[in-house]
């Protein structure tokens, strides 16, 4: 297997037609090189070296971050993300080898969807989050940084300067992007009616209990009454995973090129299933870590994308997911 290095620049070039090849490599260079991984494979009595197709590969339950270190391998570690949750609860923990891959991989992964991070005026609406363990924090700290605009930044919860900014950039050229979590942009909402009609709005998940849980169909409905947009897109990422999925309508998901779905039975996470299931990630960029990852969300796949319609009953509820299905 190549050296992280040499993986890391491989990502770029993750198409449909190289990407079970590369996914079948980094599995049997993480079978043999990490150690809670390949333990977990015996523990399932599961000969990684007989497996044929990628459909038969083990996911790692997502459990495991909050008890391991997930490393391939043996290097030290330069960050650390911890997903967000209440004080009673444990915290899921990412090693990572090197912070500005993930950093570098999420504006590309980013700009995949929409245009180059420059073209952008970046606003953030992520109130309460822990500012040094958060990867989205930190992701949306490179995008601002990315942005080289001077009015882009982080407003947290001062909503009366933020909407005075946003009202300011209507008439812009340049292109405004406002990445918010649910429940504050919500606040925003309730604050209006505004007309921000040429603002690209993204939610990133995140009622965290601080209102009445709703559908993600009701929640964009509301968001767009609110600020006066045509549409409201969402990001779909976790501390565990170093890519992100966007629905760009409709609530659809789409992968980025380094990352896939695979939907497995509820009740046997070892066959595939053709409905509602569990959601099993395949992400190349977690090439350091572990690149198979079953969730504890419930999902089914949709043409070319894939739906998020809820979580595993009796599941821990994670910080950044907590919207139900309709």
């Amino acid at each position: 297997m190549n050296s992280f290095i040499e993986i890391e620049k491989e990502l770029l070039q993750i198409n449909e037609n190289n990407f079970d090849e590369i996914a079948w490599r980094l599995f049997h260079f993480q079978a043999t090189n990490n150690e809670v991984y390949n333990q977990y494979l015996k523990q399932l009595k599961v000969d990684w070296r007989k497996l044929k197709s990628i459909e038969e590969i083990p996911f790692l339950p997502i459990q495991f971050f909050k008890s391991h270190a997930i490393k391939t391998g043996v290097w030290p570690t330069q960050k650390i993300y911890k997903s967000s949750g209440t004080t009673e609860s444990i915290r899921s923990s990412h090693h990572l080898w090197d912070e500005s891959c993930y950093l570098n991989h999420s504006a590309t992964s980013f700009e995949y969807f929409f245009s180059s991070l420059d073209q952008f005026n970046v606003l953030a609406l992520l109130p309460l989050y822990d500012t040094n363990h958060s990867s989205l924090v930190a992701m949306v700290r490179h995008f601002i940084a990315k942005s080289n605009s001077p009015v882009s930044g982080f407003f947290l919860s001062d909503l009366t300067n933020l909407t005075a900014i946003i009202d300011q950039l209507k008439t812009k050229e340049r292109k405004t992007l406002l990445f918010g979590v649910s429940h504050a942009l919500l606040d925003l909402a309730d604050q209006g009616p505004f007309s921000f009609e040429n603002i690209l709005v993204i939610e990133t998940g995140g009622m965290k209990g601080r209102k009445e849980e709703i559908t993600r169909t009701e929640l964009h409905e509301r968001i767009k009454k609110g600020l006066g947009v045509s549409a409201v897109f969402s990001e779909y990422g976790m501390t565990e995973l170093c890519s992100q999925a966007y629905s760009l309508s409709e609530g659809i998901f789409h992968c980025s090129p380094a990352m896939r779905v695979i939907i497995k039975e509820i009740n046997d996470p070892f066959s595939m299933s053709n409905s509602t299931g569990i959601i099993n990630i395949i992400d190349l960029a977690n090439f350091h870590s572990c690149c198979f990852i079953e969730t504890q969300d419930l999902g089914k796949v949709t043409g070319n994308g894939f739906e998020v319609l809820g979580r595993v009953d009796n599941s821990e509820v994670r910080g950044c997911n907590l919207l139900i299905a309709p």
